[in-house]
């Protein structure tokens, strides 16, 4: 078996998994897709943070951690930022986000990459997430404020090779998040969530992969990323996960001619972070599958890829019993410490867990190009699915991009989502500002 054949059955074994197996499970769309499904998303604080910022990789199913380095590196994968070709890749990057939901929500994400000198480079990232307007009232329905939340991140990250062929990278984070304004909510004061959190990647590329007979260049990426401290809006309140999550990745670049060449990418992600387990019917404070989630970033990192509930299934004991003067029946609920997880249930869902995005990209003499990717969510997991679409234009060291999702699901808040990328790249910026 070849390298070639090897990575494909990989990729059809692991989306064969995580898919819902229909031959065992057909839905009837008139019914309750619960039923079949045990729905059991994972939340986190701060979920802009995985929102893919830029137009290329939004137009590849969000995968970019493997895809040739560019100013929007330090996102998907830090280490990649040391092969970066030019001097200087400075991009600005903006979405209208959830325009299905409403009208004023955006995210802006400013970007860029510096190369020391052939093995090192730093990125600079400024990532802004803007709620809209929000009226508060008090229980009366009286206004209290109109205040506008929004969430912003600062990065800096370093990239260093470690042979030609192999890189490390690193991101330092600090978050803020400002969805109250200061309101009381539930009784306390509410603040501003802060944390910090770090990347750390690798990354490998193959220059002379020449696969199929054609000249070729394979890369290889993973990331850790948004490893940091849990995050509160009070005093008092408990503390939450920020999204950490591991994304791994591969692409594969064919030039077909001098003209023409075709790139396929394909990432998966999985959130480090614990999943809610199953408590008992009658006591909350019973697990009965799972583990608790109320745990450390560190241990929460590892228990994450073994702590999946399943499918569990209670079943009630009853009796009745004469009651009253009359005699009259009631029920009467023993604590049913009877209960079955179904067989398999808990790896298909850490398997599900997974989500798979990836895509295809055609180019044109480095100037213009072409993409089609898609997005799976499980539908116990959140339910993206979509389709995405885009293009690209070059002009000297202009670079413009844009990208469109396409929703495969009912009533998806992702739907029409547009992403609008402009980057500089200066591949020899003395020269240029001479020129200039």
């Amino acid at each position: 078996m070849n390298k070639t054949t090897l990575i494909i059955t990989c990729i059809v074994a692991i989306v064969f998994a995580i898919l819902p197996n229909r031959a065992q499970c057909q839905i009837d769309p008139d019914e309750d897709p619960t039923q079949f499904f045990q729905l059991n998303t994972i939340t986190t604080a701060v979920p802009f943070l995985m929102i893919g910022p830029d137009s290329r990789s939004g137009a590849l199913g969000d995968a970019g951690v493997a895809l040739s380095p560019d100013a929007n590196s330090m996102h998907w994968n830090p280490a990649k930022m040391a092969f970066i070709d030019s001097e200087l890749d400075v991009s600005l990057c903006y979405t209208p986000w959830l325009r299905a939901l409403v009208d004023d929500m955006n995210l802006a994400y400013l970007s860029g990459v510096d190369k020391l000198n052939r093995k090192q480079a730093v990125g600079y990232a400024l990532r802004y997430f803007s709620l809209g307007d929000i009226t508060f009232t008090d229980e009366q329905g009286s206004t209290l404020m109109d205040f506008q939340p929004a969430e912003f991140s600062l990065d800096v990250g370093f990239s260093q090779k470690f042979t030609d062929k192999f890189s490390g990278g690193v991101t330092g984070r600090f978050i803020h998040s400002n969805l109250t304004g200061g309101q009381v909510v539930v009784g306390a004061e509410s603040k501003p969530g802060i944390s910090v959190a770090a990347d750390v990647g690798l990354f490998y590329t193959n220059k002379n992969a020449n696969w199929f007979g054609k000249k070729g260049m394979f890369n290889w990426g993973m990331n850790f990323s948004n490893i940091g401290s849990k995050m509160s809006y009070t005093e008092t309140a408990a503390r939450d996960f920020i999204p950490g999550n591991l994304r791994i990745g591969t692409a594969y670049k064919m030039q077909i001619d001098d003209y023409n060449a075709l790139t396929f990418t394909v990432d998966l992600n999985k959130l480090l972070v614990p999943t809610q387990p199953i408590y008992h019917e009658y006591n909350s404070n019973i697990i009965v599958s799972g583990f608790d989630p109320n745990i450390g970033v560190a241990t929460g990192m590892v228990q994450s890829f073994y702590d999946a509930p399943g499918v569990v299934t209670f079943t009630d004991s009853v009796d009745l019993q004469p009651v009253g003067p009359e005699g009259s029946l009631i029920d009467v609920y023993h604590d049913p410490s009877e209960y079955t997880v179904e067989p398999g249930s808990i790896f298909r869902e850490e398997l599900r867990e997974i989500n798979i995005g990836g895509g295809l990209e055609y180019e044109f003499l480095d100037v213009f190009a072409f993409r089609a990717g898609y997005f799976y969510e499980n539908y116990s997991k959140g339910n993206r699915q979509f389709i995405a679409m885009g293009a690209g234009l070059k002009y000297t060291v202009f670079n413009i991009d844009l990208s469109y999702i396409i929703s495969t699901t009912q009533q998806n808040p992702l739907a029409n989502t547009l992403r609008f990328t402009l980057s500089l790249q200066f591949s020899d910026l003395e020269e240029f500002l001479k020129e200039d």
